[in-house]
């Protein structure tokens, strides 16, 4: 198969330390899968990973739909690996009850992320202050903030440190649109050949199929990536984030990611776009 010339020997795939993503990847990244080329990890937290997409850095990347829509013209998102749901969504976490939060200050984990989009739909007046998401709920429960807005594993996890729900912006999503959420993608360089782009989704597609299939052939590698977090949550985490939309957005998630948008475009923070938003069989 030919690979354009800016194309390493070996191609880097960014994604994140949550159990969902080395749940999925972790064949891929292993060579237990075919892929067009090999592929190596880089690891790192969702909002490094949106910033680095700005820049170009990666020529595969784990991504926020959010920040996806900010680089259409530089990436193109697989139809495989990526995680939209329902029943997924951040929440928003307080205290105790604090009424309607706009002019009030929200911890968000990051300025690209589809979390904070939903915020600022829902409280367009609200005050931002970001951090990672792993400083979310310490710093509301130390009183820092007003709220706080979580994202992955923090869901299981907010009530140990005697926080409760103020709101669940998924549920939200679901109520306003009827379609799932979605949260996160699996973007490839759009200015790959397009036999290649969809070589890579289907690689993913069988990175996720295998995991599905030996269950414990990953186990160790999710464990040595996802911290301190207990077995039980480990799971929990994968069963909630990876589904059928990670297999195939389908075409009810394609519907998904186009309302997203058009909402994203509607409220100033994101540029129409003509372009495809997902890669296409040759």
């Amino acid at each position: 198969m030919s690979l354009t010339p800016a194309l390493p020997d070996t191609l880097q795939l960014g994604y994140s330390f949550c159990p969902n993503d080395t749940f999925i990847f972790h064949a891929l990244h292993a060579g237990l899968v075919p892929a067009p080329l090999p592929v190596s990890e880089v690891l790192e937290d969702v909002q490094t990973l949106n910033d680095w997409a700005a820049l170009g850095r990666l020529p595969m990347t784990k991504i926020s739909y959010r920040a996806y829509f900010g680089v259409m013209d530089r990436y193109v998102a697989l139809r495989a690996g990526g995680a939209l749901g329902r029943g997924v969504g951040p929440l928003i976490v307080t205290r105790g009850d604090v009424g309607n939060l706009n002019s009030k200050t929200v911890a968000s984990p990051g300025a690209l992320t589809t979390a904070e989009l939903l915020l600022r739909l829902v409280y367009p007046e609200v005050r931002v202050v970001r951090m990672r998401y792993d400083e979310v709920m310490p710093a509301v429960e130390r009183g820092e903030v007003d709220a706080g807005l979580i994202i992955h594993e923090s869901r299981f996890t907010y009530a140990q440190h005697g926080l409760s729900q103020h709101m669940d912006l998924g549920a939200w999503w679901e109520a306003e649109t009827g379609l799932p959420l979605p949260l996160g993608a699996i973007l490839v360089r759009r200015d790959l050949a397009t036999d290649t782009q969809w070589a890579l989704n289907e690689s993913v597609r069988a990175s996720l199929e295998y995991a599905y299939a030996h269950p414990e052939a990953s186990r160790a590698y999710i464990r040595q990536h996802a911290l301190e977090m207990a077995d039980e949550v480990m799971q929990a985490h994968i069963d909630l984030y990876v589904n059928p939309f990670s297999l195939d957005v389908g075409e009810e998630g394609t519907r998904a990611v186009q309302e997203l948008h058009r909402r994203a475009v509607q409220m100033g923070a994101a540029q129409a776009s003509a372009l495809p938003l997902f890669v296409e069989r040759p």
